[in-house]
Parts: C-alpha cells; sequence; structure tokens
C-alpha cells in the first residue's frame, strides 16, 4: 500500500508541475489571460510542496520523480498536443519507470 500512495503523490506532483507550467506557457507564450499565469504559479506551488509527503529523503524523492515526470510529460505531449509518442519515447519512459522502482521501492538492507 506504501507503494501505491507514494506512486500517487509522484503522479499528482507531476500532473500539478506540467500542468502549471502549461499555464504559464499558455500566458506567457500563448498571450492567454494573466490568470492562466497566477493560477499556473499557485498550481506550481502546490508541486513543490508534495514531494515532501513522500517517506525518501529529498535527492532521492527528486532523482525517482523525474522518471515519473518523463512518463506524464509525454503522456500530457500525446494527450494535450496531440503528438503521439514513438517507439524511442516509449523504450525511454520504460528505463525511467524502471529508474524509479529501483531508486525508490528496491529493498535495502
Amino acid at each position: 500500500m506504501e507503494i501505491v500512495k507514494s506512486l500517487f503523490y509522484f503522479v499528482l506532483a507531476g500532473l500539478c508541475e506540467i500542468g502549471g507550467g502549461y499555464l504559464v506557457w499558455l500566458w506567457l507564450r500563448q498571450e492567454k489571460s494573466f490568470w492562466f499565469g497566477l493560477v499556473g504559479a499557485v498550481i506550481l506551488f502546490l508541486y513543490g510542496m508534495i514531494p515532501t509527503l513522500q517517506p525518501a529523503n529529498f535527492g532521492r524523492v527528486y532523482a525517482a520523480y523525474s522518471g515519473i515526470f518523463i512518463i506524464l510529460a509525454i503522456l500530457w505531449g500525446w494527450q494535450v498536443d496531440r503528438i503521439a509518442p514513438d517507439k524511442f519515447d516509449l523504450i525511454g519512459a520504460l528505463i525511467a519507470l524502471i529508474g524509479v522502482f529501483v531508486i525508490m521501492y528496491w529493498p535495502r538492507g
């Protein structure tokens, strides 16, 4: 159950980082309302708080999170930007996911 909770926090943090960043992107790059940027900044602030709920130390959490971020960014691009991942995106994401499990969940003595 701890692994499920940890993965939930990783996914939640990733959605906040990508979603918040995307709103700031829309504000600055596509000239959307200032409110897009403000809401994006608030969501990015939440992103910074969520990893503190993880059971591991800062370095380990952020190292593993980068693998989750890779997967979520590919999925975001596929669903939001309509850019389908190619086989190299998928292979890289799988390697990153394996890294997440080794870093965060491999039994240590």
